[in-house]
C-alpha cells in the first residue's frame, strides 16, 4: 500500500493514489460512475468554471472575515493554476453520474484544497489545515456552486463556437463572390423552379447561418445569472448576509462576464430554463448544417449521373468494390454530428422536466449533453470549412446547360404571355422535347428579339418592370 495513502468520509476509509490531488469523495465517483467514459478532465473550461466560482467564494469569504489573508491568497492561487490549464489530469470522474454534482464539486475542492496543503509545507490529506469541505466550500454547497461553475464553463465554450461559426460564414461568403456569375437552376421540390446563380445559393448558407451567430450570444447571456449564496434550497443557509451579492460582483471581477445574483435564490436553484433555450439555439443550428450539408450531398453527386453542378474536394477513396468512387464524406460525418446534437437536446429537455421541487439532480447528463454538443459542433464547423467548402469549385457548363434545357424557365414568361398559354408550352415542351424558346417562336407569342430578352437568365436573377 506504499502508492496510496488512507481517506476518510462518512461511509469509511478509502484508498487514493498517494500523488493524487484528488481526495476520497473523487475516489468514491471513479468507482462507482463508470458510465460514458467522458471525464471532467476533457471538459477544460468547466474545470475553468470550477476555479472561478472556488475563487470568487473564497474571495468572498475572506473580504466577509471569514477566511484568513493568507489561507485566500493560497486558495486563489491555486485556482489560478487550475485557470491557466495545470492539474486538469487531477479530475478524473465521469461526466455522467449520481449525486446532483456533488462528486465534481468535491473533485475541485479536493483538489484545490490538496495544492494548497502542498504550498503551506503539509501532507496531501492533512485536511486540518484547508479542508475541502470548511475552507474551499465555505458558504456554498454543490446546489449553488455546481450549475454556477457549469454556466461559467458554457459562456466560455459559446466564444469558441461563436468564432467557429463566424469562420464557416466567412468561407461560404468567399464561395459567394467567387460564384457570384455562375448561372444555375433555383429548384423546389427537387423540380426545375428558376434561374439563380450559385453565388446567391452559396451566399444564403452563410446568411442562414449567420442568423445564429446572434441567436447563440443572445441565449449564453442567460448564463450570468447565477445562484451562488443560495447554498442547498435557495434560502442561504450557511452563507454570511450579503455573500449572495458579492459573490456574483466577485465572480463578475474574476471572469470578465456580467455576472449577477438571481432575484429569487429559490427559484434559480432547480431552474434549468437558461440551458434549454441554449440547446435548443444548438438545435437550430444542428438542422441548417444539415441541410446545407445535404444541399452539398445532392449538387455535387454524379459524377456522370447526378446533378453534378459542384465538386467537393475528394477527401479519400469511397468503395471497396467500385474502383474510382469517391464520397462526400465531409458532409456526410457533419449530418451525423448533427443527428446526435439534436438527440442530444432531447436529453436535455428530459433532464430538465426531471427537477423536483427544489432541486433538478439531472444536470451532470444535462451539462454534458451541452458540453458535448458545443465540442461536436465545434469540430464538424472546423472540418466542413477547411476540407470541404474552401475547396469547392463550380461545373459552370454544366450549370448553364441545365438553364437553357430547363422547362423551369417558362416561369419567366407568365407576365407576359400569361399562365394558361405558359403551360400549355410547358406541357407541350415535355411531351414532345422540344424547347420553351422555339415553342413560343413557333406559336408567334412573342418576337424573338423579346423572347432573347425575357430569357437572359442574367434578367432572371432579380425583380424587374414588363
Amino acid at each position: 500500500m506504499e502508492n496510496f495513502r488512507q481517506e476518510s468520509d462518512l461511509l469509511g476509509i478509502l484508498n487514493v493514489p498517494l500523488d493524487a490531488y484528488y481526495g476520497v469523495q473523487t475516489q468514491r465517483a471513479i468507482n462507482n460512475f463508470k458510465i460514458s467514459g467522458q471525464l471532467l478532465s476533457s471538459y477544460h473550461e468547466f474545470i475553468k468554471g470550477l476555479a472561478f466560482v472556488k475563487k470568487a467564494a473564497a474571495k468572498t469569504n475572506y473580504e466577509l472575515g471569514l477566511l484568513d489573508q493568507d489561507l485566500y491568497l493560497k486558495i486563489a492561487e491555486t485556482c489560478d493554476e487550475l485557470i491557466g490549464g495545470l492539474f486538469h489530469t487531477e479530475f478524473p470522474v465521469d461526466m455522467i453520474q449520481g449525486g446532483a454534482g456533488t462528486s465534481i464539486n468535491m473533485n475541485a475542492n479536493e483538489v484545490i484544497a490538496n495544492r494548497v496543503l502542498e504550498k503551506l509545507g503539509k501532507n496531501k490529506g492533512d485536511y486540518e489545515f484547508c479542508s475541502p469541505n470548511d475552507h474551499i466550500n465555505l458558504s456554498q454547497s454543490t446546489n449553488d456552486a455546481y450549475p454556477t461553475a457549469i454556466k461559467m464553463g458554457l459562456l466560455q465554450m459559446n466564444e469558441t463556437l461563436v468564432e467557429k461559426l463566424k469562420k464557416i460564414v466567412e468561407a461560404f461568403r468567399a464561395k459567394g463572390v467567387e460564384f457570384q456569375d455562375v448561372i444555375k437552376m433555383g429548384r423546389t421540390q427537387l423540380q426545375d423552379a428558376v434561374p439563380m446563380t450559385m453565388g446567391q445559393e452559396f451566399e444564403a448558407f452563410a446568411a442562414t447561418l449567420e442568423e445564429d451567430i446572434s441567436k447563440l450570444n443572445n441565449n449564453a447571456n442567460l448564463f450570468v445569472e447565477v445562484n451562488m449564496g443560495a447554498t442547498a434550497i435557495g434560502t442561504g443557509i450557511n452563507a454570511p448576509v450579503g455573500y449572495a451579492t458579492l459573490c456574483a460582483k466577485n465572480l463578475a471581477e474574476i471572469t470578465g462576464y456580467p455576472v449577477v445574483s438571481a432575484p429569487d435564490l429559490v427559484e434559480a436553484t432547480p431552474d434549468t430554463g437558461s440551458y434549454v433555450i441554449y440547446s435548443s439555439a444548438m438545435k437550430r443550428l444542428a438542422l441548417k448544417l444539415s441541410k446545407i450539408c445535404n444541399d452539398l450531398r445532392l449538387l455535387s453527386s454524379g459524377p456522370r449521373a447526378g446533378l453534378s453542378e459542384i465538386n467537393l474536394p475528394p477527401m479519400q477513396p469511397g468503395s471497396s468494390i467500385m474502383p474510382g468512387k469517391v464520397n462526400p464524406v465531409i458532409p456526410e460525418v457533419v449530418n451525423q454530428v448533427c443527428f446526435k446534437v439534436i438527440g442530444n437536446d432531447l436529453t436535455v429537455t428530459f433532464a430538465a422536466e426531471a427537477g423536483q421541487l427544489q432541486l433538478n439532480v439531472m444536470e451532470p447528463v444535462l451539462s454534458h449533453a451541452i458540453m458535448e454538443n458545443i465540442h461536436f459542433l465545434c469540430n464538424a464547423l472546423d472540418t466542413l470549412r477547411e476540407k470541404c467548402v474552401v475547396g469547392i469549385t463550380a461545373n459552370k457548363e454544366v450549370c448553364l446547360n441545365m438553364v437553357k434545357h430547363s422547362i423551369g424557365i417558362v416561369t419567366a414568361l407568365n407576365p407576359y404571355i400569361g399562365y394558361k398559354q405558359s403551360t400549355q408550352i410547358a406541357k407541350e415542351a415535355l411531351e414532345t422535347g422540344k424547347s420553351v424558346y422555339n415553342l413560343v417562336l413557333e406559336k408567334m407569342l412573342l418576337s424573338q428579339e423579346r423572347l432573347d430578352e425575357i430569357l437572359d437568365p442574367k434578367n432572371m436573377l432579380r425583380p424587374h418592370n414588363k
